[in-house]
């Protein structure tokens, strides 16, 4: 089957063998859906353009009607004054259909992705805490054994940098947006103290994964990042050294699209660790398009066995 996730900034498909349990060939392409929103309040063409052309490129490589697709929508797609109306240009154009799904099911997604790949890599532990950087919105998930609690924020690179123009603005405009983060934090620990770890995934922190390993994005290798441990230190580094860059050189590393956006993406990463009280966190490629997947493969597996009882 093919799992896809349309988020705020980027297209996200990848194939995963039911059968087998494991990962094929994925894709992903930046569409920026959520450009401009915090103006227009709406998904504009130019936007919707992008999704139609990156859907078009995907299906090169999978033949969607060869398989079956579950293809889910976040943060912007809620947000956005004409997410109906998109979503069915997408469908008559280019013939997928999405599924909006709220910040409750993006977290369990995201969340089942990630313990997964936590427990192959055999890094899961009796508690953590996960934090999804969005194009659109952050999700922060405590997971005290059984006990889970989440929560989703409007705070995203997308709009965080589109409001800003400088460093200081981001500093700022995060100051105030950090505010009920603090507060949800704080309830989690008072109630069942700090977790053991920190675990990051999403965009942002997977890009300074690799760049901090030399990679590109043309050579981006997902299991070159996940279980990568990502400190204070290098999160600095990294700004440091594509904040002096020019915009065509830090593409290079980024992805084009995402050159403006990297900046105030790391600005986030770094406020987490200072709203979290970690100087560390383990960094995790996995997110929605997969817990997509595997959520998918173990219902089917679930229905196919009631039949046997």
């Amino acid at each position: 089957m093919i799992s896809i996730d349309l988020g705020s900034n980027t297209f996200r498909c990848i194939e995963y063998d039911c059968t087998t349990k494991t990962f094929k060939k994925d894709f992903e392409k930046i569409v920026k859906t959520a450009d401009g929103m915090h103006e227009s309040g709406r998904i504009d063409k130019k936007a919707l353009k992008r999704i139609l052309s990156a859907i078009h490129d995907a299906n090169l490589l999978y033949d969607f009607k060869k398989h079956t697709v579950k293809a889910v929508t976040t943060a912007a797609m809620r947000m956005a004054e004409n997410s109906a109306q998109a979503i069915r240009q997408i469908k008559e154009e280019g013939g997928l259909e999405f599924e909006i799904i709220d910040a409750d099911q993006e977290a369990a997604f995201t969340l089942k992705a990630v313990d997964h790949r936590l427990k192959r890599l055999a890094l899961e532990g009796e508690s953590y805490v996960l934090v999804d950087i969005g194009g659109g919105s952050t999700e922060v998930i405590f997971v005290y054994g059984e006990v889970v609690q989440s929560q989703s924020f409007p705070l995203g690179i997308v709009g965080v940098a589109q409001q800003c123009g400088s460093a200081d603005e981001i500093h700022a405009l995060l100051k105030q947006l950090s505010v009920p983060v603090g507060s949800f934090i704080e309830t989690c620990y008072r109630r069942y103290g700090k977790p053991q770890s920190f675990v990051y995934t999403a965009g942002t922190p997977t890009t300074i994964a690799a760049f901090l390993q030399g990679m590109t994005y043309k050579t981006y290798d997902a299991s070159k990042i996940n279980g990568y441990r990502l400190g204070r230190a290098g999160c600095r580094y990294a700004l440091e050294k594509l904040m002096a860059m020019p915009e065509g050189k830090r593409a290079e590393y980024v992805g084009v699209g995402r050159e403006t956006l990297i900046i105030a993406g790391i600005v986030i990463v770094q406020m987490f660790y200072g709203l979290l009280g970690f100087d560390e966190a383990v960094v995790i490629d996995d997110g929605v398009r997969e817990g997509v997947a595997i959520d998918y493969c173990e219902k089917l597996e679930g229905a196919a066995s009631s039949k046997h009882y």
